[in-house]
C-alpha cells in the first residue's frame, strides 16, 4: 500500500509538473510575441526569470552610475570659476541624483529593494560605468565631461527610451532630457574657454580632451563580439543598437564637434573613410577598460568608500524619514 501511495504521489507530481511546463510555454510564447511585436512589458506581467534578472542589473548598474556620477563633478562646485558655473554645475549634480532616484525606482518594480541594490554597490559585487572612476584634475575636466560623457550617455541612453521594459524605457525619456542639457552646457563652458580664455586655458581645455577621450568611447562597452550580455538583450529589446555601432555613431558626431571647438582628439589614426562613410578610429585598450572594470581604475576605492560613507552618515536620516512616515500611518490604521 505504501508503494502504491508513493507512485501515485510521483505520478500526481509529475502531471502538475507537466501541467505547469504546459502552462509556463504558453506564457513564454505570448511574451515572445509580445516582444516581436515592440510592446511595454510592464512590471505586474509574466516575464521570463532571466529576462527580470538582466533588467535587474542594468537598471541597477545604471542607477550606481548617476549616483557615484556626481562625485567627480560634485569636487568642483565650491572651486567653479563664476557664480554662474557654480549655480549651473549644483543642478547638473542634482539632476544626476535624480536620475539614480528615478532608476532605482524602476528596479523595484522589478521586486529587488532598494537596500539590496544599494548592499551590492558597497560590497563591489554590483558595477557602475567605468568613467566615473578616472579623476577631475582641472576646471576644463567638468566642460569635458559635459561634451563627452554625457554626450557618449545621451547616445546610449537614447534608444533605452524604446526599451521593451514600460518602468525603465519612461524613465529614461526625462533622464535624456535632462543629459542633453548637460551635454550642451559642458560643450558651452568649453567653447567659451577656447575662444575667450587665454592661451594657458586653452592648453588646459586640451589636456583634459587627451585624457577623456579614450574612456569615453569605451563607455559603451566591449566590442559586440565580446560582450557577453548584448546578444540576448538585442533579441529581447532591452537594448536597441550595438555596441559598435552606438560607438562609431558618437565618434563620427564628436568629431565634427572637435572641430568646431579647436581641439585635436587624441587619435593619430582617425581619419574619414569614404567608402564607409564613417570615420576610422585607432585600436582601443581594452586591457586598462576591464581593470577599471575589475576594481582598478585611478578613483575606484575613492569613489566607492565615499558613497560608503555617505551612506553611513546618511543613516539618521533615513530613520527619522521612515519614522515619521510610520507615525503618518497610525492613525489610518487605528480608523480602519
Amino acid at each position: 500500500m505504501y508503494t502504491q501511495a508513493m507512485d501515485t504521489m510521483g505520478k500526481d507530481e509529475g502531471a502538475a509538473k507537466a501541467v505547469r511546463s504546459a502552462e509556463e510555454m504558453k506564457l513564454q510564447e505570448r511574451f515572445d510575441a509580445r516582444i516581436d511585436n515592440g510592446d511595454f512589458i510592464e512590471a505586474k506581467d509574466w516575464m521570463p526569470d532571466h529576462y527580470r534578472k538582466t533588467l535587474v542589473r542594468q537598471i541597477s548598474q545604471h542607477a550606481h552610475s548617476e549616483i557615484v556620477g556626481m562625485l567627480p563633478e560634485g569636487n568642483w562646485i565650491s572651486r567653479a570659476p563664476t557664480l554662474k558655473r557654480k549655480a549651473i554645475l549644483l543642478a547638473k549634480v542634482q539632476d544626476e541624483g535624480g536620475h539614480g532616484l528615478y532608476l532605482y525606482s524602476a528596479a523595484e518594480t522589478l521586486g529587488t529593494s532598494r537596500d539590496q541594490m544599494i548592499e551590492a554597490l558597497h560590497s563591489g559585487r554590483a558595477k557602475y560605468s567605468s568613467i566615473f572612476n578616472y579623476p577631475t584634475l582641472t576646471w576644463a575636466d567638468v566642460g569635458v565631461i559635459g561634451w563627452l560623457v554625457d554626450g557618449a550617455a545621451i547616445m546610449n541612453q537614447v534608444p533605452i527610451c524604446r526599451c521593451s521594459f514600460g518602468p525603465y524605457a519612461r524613465a529614461m525619456i526625462r533622464v535624456c532630457r535632462e543629459e542633453s542639457f548637460h551635454q550642451r552646457q559642458g560643450y558651452e563652458a568649453l567653447l567659451t574657454m577656447m575662444e575667450k580664455g587665454t592661451e594657458a586655458q586653452r592648453v588646459m581645455v586640451q589636456d583634459a580632451v587627451n585624457r577623456w577621450w579614450w574612456p569615453s568611447i569605451m563607455m559603451f562597452g566591449p566590442p559586440d563580439d565580446q560582450s557577453p550580455n548584448s546578444a540576448q538583450s538585442m533579441r529581447w529589446g532591452i537594448k536597441r543598437v550595438s555596441n559598435d555601432e552606438l560607438r562609431q555613431k558618437f565618434i563620427d558626431a564628436t568629431v565634427e564637434q572637435a572641430k568646431l571647438l579647436g581641439v585635436t582628439l587624441p587619435d593619430p589614426e582617425l581619419k574619414w573613410n569614404e567608402e564607409r562613410q564613417h570615420y576610422d578610429f585607432g585600436k582601443i585598450d581594452w586591457d586598462e577598460f576591464f581593470n577599471v572594470i575589475a576594481g582598478n581604475g585611478p578613483c575606484n576605492r575613492e569613489r566607492l568608500a565615499a558613497r560608503v560613507k555617505a551612506w553611513d552618515e546618511g543613516a539618521w536620516v533615513r530613520e527619522a524619514a521612515m519614522a515619521y512616515a510610520a507615525k503618518q500611518t497610525e492613525p489610518m490604521k487605528e480608523a480602519a
